[in-house]
Protein backbone atom coordinates (compact mmCIF):
# COMPACT_ATOMS: atom_id res chain seq x y z
CA UNK A 1 0.00 0.00 0.00
CA UNK A 2 1.11 3.23 -0.42
CA UNK A 3 2.14 5.93 1.93
CA UNK A 4 -0.61 8.62 1.27
CA UNK A 5 -4.27 7.08 0.86
CA UNK A 6 -7.25 8.45 -0.77
CA UNK A 7 -9.74 7.80 1.74
CA UNK A 8 -13.62 8.08 2.26
CA UNK A 9 -15.03 8.84 6.09
CA UNK A 10 -18.89 7.42 6.14
CA UNK A 11 -21.17 9.22 8.19
CA UNK A 12 -25.21 10.15 8.86
CA UNK A 13 -27.04 12.75 6.78
CA UNK A 14 -26.58 16.38 8.12
CA UNK A 15 -23.05 15.83 9.60
CA UNK A 16 -21.05 15.86 6.39
CA UNK A 17 -20.36 19.39 7.05
CA UNK A 18 -19.41 18.44 10.80
CA UNK A 19 -17.28 15.77 9.53
CA UNK A 20 -15.47 17.49 7.35
CA UNK A 21 -14.46 20.08 9.67
CA UNK A 22 -13.02 17.55 12.37
CA UNK A 23 -10.98 16.28 8.95
CA UNK A 24 -9.52 19.44 8.28
CA UNK A 25 -8.56 19.61 12.03
CA UNK A 26 -6.68 16.46 11.92
CA UNK A 27 -4.56 17.82 9.01
CA UNK A 28 -6.57 15.44 6.35
CA UNK A 29 -6.19 17.18 2.58
CA UNK A 30 -8.36 17.32 -0.31
CA UNK A 31 -11.27 16.94 1.94
CA UNK A 32 -14.86 17.19 -0.14
CA UNK A 33 -18.19 16.55 1.45
CA UNK A 34 -20.83 14.42 -0.25
CA UNK A 35 -23.91 12.73 0.73
CA UNK A 36 -23.36 11.01 4.46
CA UNK A 37 -19.33 10.80 3.51
CA UNK A 38 -16.06 12.97 3.28
CA UNK A 39 -13.62 12.43 0.89
CA UNK A 40 -10.05 12.58 1.97
CA UNK A 41 -6.37 11.66 1.50
CA UNK A 42 -3.68 11.56 4.28
CA UNK A 43 -0.82 9.33 5.58
CA UNK A 44 -0.58 6.31 7.83
CA UNK A 45 -0.90 7.95 11.21
CA UNK A 46 -4.00 10.03 9.61
CA UNK A 47 -5.86 6.60 9.23
CA UNK A 48 -5.26 5.90 12.77
CA UNK A 49 -6.14 9.12 14.09
CA UNK A 50 -9.29 9.58 12.51
CA UNK A 51 -10.49 6.66 13.72
CA UNK A 52 -9.38 7.32 17.09
CA UNK A 53 -10.58 10.88 17.14
CA UNK A 54 -13.85 11.65 14.37
CA UNK A 55 -16.45 11.94 16.30
CA UNK A 56 -19.03 12.05 13.54
CA UNK A 57 -17.84 9.09 11.49
CA UNK A 58 -19.25 5.40 11.43
CA UNK A 59 -16.78 3.93 9.01
CA UNK A 60 -13.02 4.97 7.75
CA UNK A 61 -12.66 3.30 4.34
CA UNK A 62 -9.83 3.02 2.04
CA UNK A 63 -11.09 2.31 -1.88
CA UNK A 64 -8.55 -0.12 -3.33
CA UNK A 65 -10.39 -0.16 -7.12
CA UNK A 66 -12.82 0.88 -8.96
CA UNK A 67 -14.49 -0.81 -12.01
CA UNK A 68 -17.82 -1.56 -13.84
CA UNK A 69 -20.20 -4.55 -13.77
CA UNK A 70 -23.66 -5.43 -15.03
CA UNK A 71 -23.55 -9.28 -14.42
CA UNK A 72 -22.42 -11.73 -11.80
CA UNK A 73 -19.40 -12.60 -14.11
CA UNK A 74 -18.14 -8.78 -14.65
CA UNK A 75 -18.78 -8.56 -11.49
CA UNK A 76 -16.61 -12.24 -10.19
CA UNK A 77 -13.38 -11.00 -12.77
CA UNK A 78 -13.31 -7.26 -11.47
CA UNK A 79 -13.10 -8.86 -7.66
CA UNK A 80 -10.46 -11.72 -9.18
CA UNK A 81 -8.41 -9.00 -10.47
CA UNK A 82 -7.20 -7.31 -7.49
CA UNK A 83 -4.26 -8.65 -6.22
CA UNK A 84 -5.83 -10.18 -2.69
CA UNK A 85 -2.42 -11.66 -1.36
CA UNK A 86 -1.10 -7.93 -0.74
CA UNK A 87 -3.74 -7.27 1.64
CA UNK A 88 -4.67 -10.98 3.69
CA UNK A 89 -2.39 -13.72 4.43
CA UNK A 90 -3.57 -16.94 2.52
CA UNK A 91 -5.25 -18.61 5.71
CA UNK A 92 -6.69 -15.18 7.22
CA UNK A 93 -10.15 -14.52 7.40
CA UNK A 94 -12.06 -11.95 5.86
CA UNK A 95 -15.93 -10.43 5.86
CA UNK A 96 -17.21 -7.72 3.07
CA UNK A 97 -20.04 -5.92 3.55
CA UNK A 98 -21.89 -4.48 0.20
CA UNK A 99 -24.32 -2.31 -0.20
CA UNK A 100 -26.05 -1.21 -3.52
CA UNK A 101 -28.22 1.21 -5.43
CA UNK A 102 -28.30 -0.52 -8.93
CA UNK A 103 -30.62 -2.41 -11.47
CA UNK A 104 -28.11 -5.07 -12.24
CA UNK A 105 -27.91 -6.61 -8.38
CA UNK A 106 -30.80 -6.72 -6.21
CA UNK A 107 -29.71 -8.85 -3.12
CA UNK A 108 -26.31 -7.66 -0.87
CA UNK A 109 -25.70 -10.89 0.32
CA UNK A 110 -25.52 -12.17 -3.04
CA UNK A 111 -22.88 -10.02 -4.10
CA UNK A 112 -21.54 -10.61 -1.19
CA UNK A 113 -21.14 -14.57 -1.82
CA UNK A 114 -19.59 -13.97 -5.26
CA UNK A 115 -17.26 -11.94 -4.43
CA UNK A 116 -15.85 -14.39 -1.83
CA UNK A 117 -16.26 -16.96 -4.40
CA UNK A 118 -13.43 -14.95 -6.40
CA UNK A 119 -10.90 -14.11 -3.47
CA UNK A 120 -10.95 -17.90 -2.39
CA UNK A 121 -10.88 -18.42 -5.98
CA UNK A 122 -7.61 -16.92 -6.38
CA UNK A 123 -5.92 -17.60 -3.46
CA UNK A 124 -6.47 -21.59 -4.45
CA UNK A 125 -5.12 -20.98 -7.72
CA UNK A 126 -1.73 -19.21 -6.15
CA UNK A 127 -1.18 -20.91 -2.90
CA UNK A 128 -3.44 -24.04 -3.42
CA UNK A 129 -4.94 -22.37 0.52
CA UNK A 130 -8.01 -20.35 1.31
CA UNK A 131 -8.51 -17.54 3.38
CA UNK A 132 -11.77 -18.42 5.54
CA UNK A 133 -14.54 -16.50 6.26
CA UNK A 134 -15.70 -14.82 9.84
CA UNK A 135 -18.50 -12.57 10.98
CA UNK A 136 -16.64 -11.48 14.14
CA UNK A 137 -12.90 -11.77 14.03
CA UNK A 138 -11.87 -10.96 10.83
CA UNK A 139 -8.14 -10.19 9.67
CA UNK A 140 -9.98 -7.87 7.01
CA UNK A 141 -13.11 -6.36 6.74
CA UNK A 142 -13.94 -5.53 3.01
CA UNK A 143 -16.59 -3.20 2.13
CA UNK A 144 -18.45 -3.76 -1.64
CA UNK A 145 -20.23 -0.68 -2.74
CA UNK A 146 -22.47 -0.51 -6.09
CA UNK A 147 -24.11 2.74 -7.93
CA UNK A 148 -25.86 1.34 -10.79
CA UNK A 149 -23.10 -0.43 -12.34
CA UNK A 150 -19.70 1.02 -10.77
CA UNK A 151 -18.27 -1.22 -7.93
CA UNK A 152 -16.17 0.25 -5.35
CA UNK A 153 -14.13 -2.15 -3.25
CA UNK A 154 -12.99 -0.75 0.15
CA UNK A 155 -10.89 -1.73 2.89
CA UNK A 156 -12.95 -1.09 5.78
CA UNK A 157 -9.74 0.06 8.45
CA UNK A 158 -13.16 0.57 11.25
CA UNK A 159 -14.36 -2.31 10.94
CA UNK A 160 -17.09 -2.47 14.09
CA UNK A 161 -18.74 0.85 13.50
CA UNK A 162 -17.28 3.97 14.98
CA UNK A 163 -20.45 4.63 16.81
CA UNK A 164 -19.18 1.75 19.03
CA UNK A 165 -17.27 3.51 21.48
CA UNK A 166 -17.04 0.82 24.05
CA UNK A 167 -18.63 2.88 27.14
CA UNK A 168 -22.20 2.00 26.74
CA UNK A 169 -23.06 -1.95 27.36
CA UNK A 170 -26.58 -1.16 28.23
CA UNK A 171 -29.24 1.16 27.52
CA UNK A 172 -32.36 2.44 27.94
CA UNK A 173 -35.68 1.73 25.61
CA UNK A 174 -34.66 3.82 22.48
CA UNK A 175 -31.08 4.76 22.90
CA UNK A 176 -29.26 7.94 20.48
CA UNK A 177 -26.68 6.98 18.41
CA UNK A 178 -23.16 7.95 19.67
CA UNK A 179 -22.30 9.62 16.45
CA UNK A 180 -25.79 11.47 16.09
CA UNK A 181 -25.29 13.10 20.19
CA UNK A 182 -21.96 14.06 19.11
CA UNK A 183 -23.09 15.58 16.06
CA UNK A 184 -26.28 17.03 17.56
CA UNK A 185 -23.96 18.73 20.05
CA UNK A 186 -21.34 20.03 17.16
CA UNK A 187 -24.06 21.74 15.04
CA UNK A 188 -25.14 23.93 17.86
CA UNK A 189 -21.31 25.44 17.77
CA UNK A 190 -21.03 24.47 21.10
CA UNK A 191 -17.31 25.71 22.60
CA UNK A 192 -17.39 23.21 25.31
CA UNK A 193 -17.44 25.62 28.32
CA UNK A 194 -20.06 26.71 30.59
CA UNK A 195 -23.66 25.12 31.25
CA UNK A 196 -24.98 22.10 29.55
CA UNK A 197 -27.72 20.20 30.42
CA UNK A 198 -29.83 16.98 29.35
CA UNK A 199 -32.61 16.76 31.27
CA UNK A 200 -34.29 14.07 29.12
CA UNK A 201 -30.90 11.59 29.53
CA UNK A 202 -31.60 8.23 29.15
CA UNK A 203 -28.57 6.10 29.05
CA UNK A 204 -26.29 9.39 28.95
CA UNK A 205 -24.76 8.85 25.02
CA UNK A 206 -25.53 12.53 25.04
CA UNK A 207 -24.23 13.17 28.69
CA UNK A 208 -21.13 11.64 27.71
CA UNK A 209 -20.13 12.80 24.26
CA UNK A 210 -20.54 16.39 25.78
CA UNK A 211 -18.19 15.62 28.49
CA UNK A 212 -15.40 14.50 25.77
CA UNK A 213 -15.98 17.02 23.61
CA UNK A 214 -15.37 19.28 26.65
CA UNK A 215 -12.27 17.40 27.93
CA UNK A 216 -11.29 16.95 24.02
CA UNK A 217 -11.03 12.92 24.77
CA UNK A 218 -10.76 10.97 22.01
CA UNK A 219 -14.11 9.34 20.78
CA UNK A 220 -12.91 6.14 20.54
CA UNK A 221 -9.98 5.67 23.23
CA UNK A 222 -12.01 3.12 25.18
CA UNK A 223 -12.49 0.40 21.59
CA UNK A 224 -10.68 -2.96 22.14
CA UNK A 225 -9.45 -2.52 18.30
CA UNK A 226 -10.03 -1.07 14.85
CA UNK A 227 -10.15 -3.32 12.13
CA UNK A 228 -6.46 -1.86 10.94
CA UNK A 229 -4.87 -3.60 14.07
CA UNK A 230 -5.04 -6.76 11.75
CA UNK A 231 -3.51 -5.71 8.64
CA UNK A 232 -0.58 -6.94 7.32
CA UNK A 233 1.04 -3.35 7.13
CA UNK A 234 -0.32 -2.57 10.80
CA UNK A 235 2.42 0.08 12.48
CA UNK A 236 1.95 -0.61 16.13
CA UNK A 237 4.72 2.55 16.47
CA UNK A 238 2.90 4.85 14.58
CA UNK A 239 -0.66 3.97 15.84
CA UNK A 240 1.27 4.25 19.56
CA UNK A 241 2.62 7.59 19.09
CA UNK A 242 -0.86 8.80 17.69
CA UNK A 243 -2.58 7.34 20.70
CA UNK A 244 -0.36 8.88 23.15
CA UNK A 245 -0.12 12.41 21.27
CA UNK A 246 -4.16 12.30 21.44
CA UNK A 247 -3.97 11.27 25.38
CA UNK A 248 -1.87 14.23 26.01
CA UNK A 249 -4.37 16.80 24.36
CA UNK A 250 -6.79 15.63 26.94
CA UNK A 251 -8.21 18.87 29.22
CA UNK A 252 -9.64 19.60 32.41
CA UNK A 253 -13.07 20.31 31.63
CA UNK A 254 -14.45 24.10 31.58
CA UNK A 255 -18.09 22.69 31.46
CA UNK A 256 -20.80 22.56 34.22
CA UNK A 257 -22.77 18.95 32.83
CA UNK A 258 -25.54 18.03 34.11
CA UNK A 259 -28.23 16.00 33.68
CA UNK A 260 -31.52 14.46 35.02
CA UNK A 261 -34.43 11.73 33.95
CA UNK A 262 -37.56 10.69 35.17
CA UNK A 263 -36.97 7.41 35.71
CA UNK A 264 -34.46 5.61 38.42
CA UNK A 265 -33.67 3.17 35.99
CA UNK A 266 -32.10 5.47 33.43
CA UNK A 267 -30.01 7.30 35.99
CA UNK A 268 -28.53 3.73 37.26
CA UNK A 269 -27.54 3.63 33.50
CA UNK A 270 -26.24 6.66 32.86
CA UNK A 271 -24.02 6.42 36.00
CA UNK A 272 -23.04 2.96 35.20
CA UNK A 273 -22.01 4.52 30.97
CA UNK A 274 -20.61 7.53 32.60
CA UNK A 275 -18.51 5.69 35.05
CA UNK A 276 -17.33 3.03 32.50
CA UNK A 277 -16.01 6.23 30.13
CA UNK A 278 -14.33 7.34 33.08
CA UNK A 279 -16.21 10.58 33.11
CA UNK A 280 -17.74 10.75 36.87
CA UNK A 281 -15.86 13.79 38.13
CA UNK A 282 -17.38 15.49 34.95
CA UNK A 283 -20.83 14.89 34.98
CA UNK A 284 -24.13 14.78 37.58
CA UNK A 285 -27.01 13.40 37.32
CA UNK A 286 -30.29 13.09 39.34
CA UNK A 287 -33.54 11.41 38.62
CA UNK A 288 -36.06 14.45 38.12
CA UNK A 289 -39.06 15.12 36.33
CA UNK A 290 -39.59 17.72 33.06
CA UNK A 291 -41.78 19.79 35.06
CA UNK A 292 -38.76 20.19 38.24
CA UNK A 293 -35.80 21.01 36.32
CA UNK A 294 -34.42 24.13 36.44
CA UNK A 295 -31.31 25.77 34.26
CA UNK A 296 -28.57 26.77 36.23
CA UNK A 297 -27.78 30.58 36.53
CA UNK A 298 -25.76 31.98 33.52
CA UNK A 299 -27.63 30.47 30.40
CA UNK A 300 -26.05 27.52 28.37
CA UNK A 301 -27.04 25.05 26.24
CA UNK A 302 -29.65 22.65 26.03
CA UNK A 303 -30.58 19.16 23.96
CA UNK A 304 -33.49 17.44 24.08
CA UNK A 305 -34.39 14.24 22.94
CA UNK A 306 -37.97 13.75 24.22
CA UNK A 307 -40.53 11.12 23.73
CA UNK A 308 -41.78 11.11 19.78
CA UNK A 309 -45.22 9.45 20.59
CA UNK A 310 -46.12 8.78 16.95
CA UNK A 311 -48.13 6.52 17.55
CA UNK A 312 -50.62 8.48 20.71
CA UNK A 313 -52.99 11.51 19.52
CA UNK A 314 -51.90 14.77 18.80
CA UNK A 315 -53.32 16.55 21.53
CA UNK A 316 -52.08 13.90 24.04
CA UNK A 317 -48.27 14.15 22.98
CA UNK A 318 -49.29 17.65 22.16
CA UNK A 319 -50.16 18.49 25.56
CA UNK A 320 -46.70 16.93 26.80
CA UNK A 321 -44.47 19.51 24.06
CA UNK A 322 -46.80 22.80 25.23
CA UNK A 323 -45.44 22.00 28.86
CA UNK A 324 -41.89 21.28 27.62
CA UNK A 325 -42.20 25.28 26.05
CA UNK A 326 -43.73 26.09 29.23
CA UNK A 327 -40.93 25.05 31.27
CA UNK A 328 -37.95 26.45 29.10
CA UNK A 329 -39.75 29.87 29.40
CA UNK A 330 -40.11 29.58 33.28
CA UNK A 331 -36.80 27.74 33.87
CA UNK A 332 -34.47 28.23 31.24
CA UNK A 333 -34.06 32.20 30.52
CA UNK A 334 -30.97 32.66 28.26
CA UNK A 335 -30.20 29.10 26.99
CA UNK A 336 -30.38 28.11 23.53
CA UNK A 337 -32.44 24.58 23.49
CA UNK A 338 -32.02 22.08 20.95
CA UNK A 339 -34.79 19.57 20.79
CA UNK A 340 -34.86 16.27 18.31
CA UNK A 341 -38.26 14.83 17.22
CA UNK A 342 -40.03 13.14 14.16
CA UNK A 343 -43.34 14.24 15.38
CA UNK A 344 -43.23 17.52 13.20
CA UNK A 345 -46.87 18.41 14.63
CA UNK A 346 -46.02 18.06 18.15
CA UNK A 347 -43.07 20.18 17.60
CA UNK A 348 -44.99 22.66 16.76
CA UNK A 349 -46.66 22.47 20.07
CA UNK A 350 -44.23 23.89 21.96
CA UNK A 351 -45.47 27.26 21.85
CA UNK A 352 -41.93 28.74 20.53
CA UNK A 353 -40.81 29.74 17.01
CA UNK A 354 -37.37 28.26 16.39
CA UNK A 355 -34.17 30.11 14.75
CA UNK A 356 -32.77 27.47 13.30
CA UNK A 357 -33.93 23.64 11.93
CA UNK A 358 -32.08 21.01 10.32
CA UNK A 359 -33.33 17.79 9.47
CA UNK A 360 -31.49 14.32 10.78
CA UNK A 361 -31.99 10.84 11.46
CA UNK A 362 -32.07 8.84 14.52
CA UNK A 363 -31.92 5.77 13.55
CA UNK A 364 -34.49 5.41 10.46
CA UNK A 365 -36.47 7.85 11.79
CA UNK A 366 -36.50 11.57 9.67
CA UNK A 367 -36.46 14.30 12.60
CA UNK A 368 -36.30 17.87 12.82
CA UNK A 369 -33.27 19.45 15.34
CA UNK A 370 -34.50 22.42 16.68
CA UNK A 371 -32.91 25.49 18.22
CA UNK A 372 -34.64 27.84 20.39
CA UNK A 373 -33.69 30.91 21.88
CA UNK A 374 -35.14 31.68 25.44
CA UNK A 375 -35.49 34.92 26.56
CA UNK A 376 -37.30 36.07 29.62
CA UNK A 377 -41.06 36.18 29.46
CA UNK A 378 -43.46 35.42 26.56
CA UNK A 379 -42.46 36.96 23.61
CA UNK A 380 -45.84 38.40 21.97
CA UNK A 381 -47.82 36.12 19.36
CA UNK A 382 -47.23 38.47 16.45
CA UNK A 383 -43.21 38.22 16.99
CA UNK A 384 -43.37 34.23 17.25
CA UNK A 385 -45.61 34.17 13.82
CA UNK A 386 -43.78 36.60 11.80
CA UNK A 387 -40.60 35.30 13.07
CA UNK A 388 -42.11 31.52 11.84
CA UNK A 389 -42.93 33.36 8.29
CA UNK A 390 -39.50 34.73 7.64
CA UNK A 391 -37.77 31.21 8.67
CA UNK A 392 -40.20 29.68 6.39
CA UNK A 393 -39.31 32.10 3.15
CA UNK A 394 -35.38 31.93 3.61
CA UNK A 395 -34.90 28.54 4.55
CA UNK A 396 -34.00 28.80 8.06
CA UNK A 397 -30.54 27.93 6.73
CA UNK A 398 -30.84 24.41 7.59
CA UNK A 399 -29.20 21.42 6.04
CA UNK A 400 -32.52 20.00 4.92
CA UNK A 401 -32.23 23.27 2.33
CA UNK A 402 -28.76 22.47 1.22
CA UNK A 403 -28.01 20.67 -1.71
CA UNK A 404 -26.09 17.37 -1.22
CA UNK A 405 -23.20 16.31 -2.91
Amino acid sequence: MNSTYAMVAKTQFGLEQILAEELHQLGAQEVEAHNRAVSFKGDLALMYKANLCLRTALKVLIPINKFRARNEAQLYDGIKKINWGEYLEKDGRLVIHTSLKSDFFNHSQYVSLKSKDAIVDQFREKYGERPSIDLTHPDLSIDIHINKDEVTVSLDSSAESLHRRGYRTDSTLAPINEVTAAGMIMLTGWNGEGNYYDPMCGSGTLLIEAAMIAKNMPPNLKRAQFGFERWKNFDPMIFSQVREDAIAAIRESKANIIGSDKTFKAIDISRENITRAGLDEDIKVSNKRFEEVKGPAGGGLMIINPPYGERLPIDEIGAFYKMMGDQMKKEFDGYDVWVISSNIAALKMTGLAPSKKIMLFNGALECRYHKFEIYRGTRDKKKLAAQEAEGQETGETSSEETPQN
